[in-house]
């Protein structure tokens, strides 16, 4: 397996991109491509003992930047999202991973791979850490706007990937609203409710914001600006909710004070703290967004992840390993096998 990651895609690329590609192939023994300024690249490998490691670097001289969008991609022919893409459309590599801006590599996935037929729109998929089991929520921010066809489309995918890579045999499906009667929520809403009822998913019907973190539906569906509120506030609640107690307990002299007075009690409950450590470790890891690297680009003709603008070296790694999951797992594929099973049309209606 060949995975191409873009070097010079992310708030820090290149340096935390190659770090968290080296750490990947030494972990994994996964095959790397790192596309981007050749003459760049190799001094950031260089400053890691690269020794028995699958690295290699194929040059694109020019760069799209965090600030850019869809026409840099169009006007930027020789840019590490164009130039890998491209090895991924004739085979040379089998999945493409990106930190870079999100808007971009998804022009440069439609330009560079096109799209599933039956596809009108690819989604961004990313499974919610803040519910009880797994829950997938698309889009989170490929499409900002988004029709009932999309969004019927969205489910769809969601449902194939949930029975394929979460084991979940029959996925229920929601849809995010405002309210759980069948009325409720905006006019887009409103008319992809009919769609999905009327589909053979497994429609539990409107999911409200509270509903997600309680697990009420396996697959949950929305327009990518909606989808991407979410996510991130989750996590701004996460960082907060640190802060908050980190502040209660060591700011302040009375927090401080009482601290200390605490201490005998928490040395003679310190067994039961301990054994509760793992459970304390596994709430940690869920909430840590660096944990899930990336999110799958679902729809498009090939494996395309991408991770947060900000990742570090853990990110990245982990974006890798993603991309090899879903190349493992073999998602393109079954989102083929789905849609060719339901008879979709070139635009993507049920037919």
């Amino acid at each position: 397996m060949k995975i191409v990651l873009d070097a010079m895609g992310g708030d820090h690329a290149p340096q935390l991109v190659v770090d968290g590609a080296v750490q990947a192939a030494r972990e994994w023994g996964t095959e790397i491509i790192l596309v981007g300024q050749e003459g760049v690249v190799r001094a950031e490998l260089a400053k890691h003992d690269t020794t028995g490691l699958s690295l290699s670097v194929v040059h694109a001289s020019e760069v799209v930047t965090m600030e850019e969008h869809t026409m840099a991609v169009k006007g930027k022919k020789d840019s590490s999202l164009v130039v890998g893409m491209r090895l991924v459309k004739e085979g040379q590599a089998d999945a493409f991973a990106s930190a870079g801006n999100s808007g971009a590599v998804l022009a440069a996935a439609i330009f560079g791979l096109g799209r599933i037929r039956g596809i009108a729109r690819p989604a961004l998929a990313s499974v919610y850490a803040a519910a009880p089991g797994p829950c997938l929520l698309l889009d989170i921010g490929a499409n900002a706007d988004c029709t009932p066809e999309y969004l019927l489309q969205f489910a769809i995918m969601g449902d194939a990937y949930a029975r394929k890579l979460l084991g979940i045999e029959r996925p229920r499906i929601g849809i995010v609203s405002n309210g759980e009667e069948e009325d409720k929520g905006s006019m887009l809403v409103r008319e992809t409710y009919p769609l999905l009822k009327a589909s053979d998913l497994n429609f539990v019907g409107n999911v409200e914001g509270k509903d997600i973190g309680r697990g009420l539906a396996d697959v949950v569906v929305t327009d990518g600006m909606t989808g991407n509120v979410i996510i991130k506030l989750t996590e701004g609640l996460v960082s907060f909710l640190a802060r908050f107690f980190k502040r209660q307990f060591t700011g302040g002299w009375l927090n401080k004070l009482a601290l200390v007075l605490m201490i005998p009690g928490l040395i003679v409950a310190l067994p039961g703290l301990v054994l509760m450590l793992p459970a304390v470790g596994e709430l940690r890891r869920r909430m840590d967004w660096r944990e899930f690297g990336g999110a799958p680009l679902l729809g498009v003709d090939g494996v395309v992840v991408i991770g947060h603008g900000r990742s570090d070296a853990k990110a990245i790694k982990n974006m890798i390993r993603a991309a090899q999951t879903a190349v493992q797992q073999d998602v393109v594929g079954t989102i083929k096998e789905e849609l060719a099973r339901r008879g979709m049309d070139r635009r993507g209606s049920a037919a």
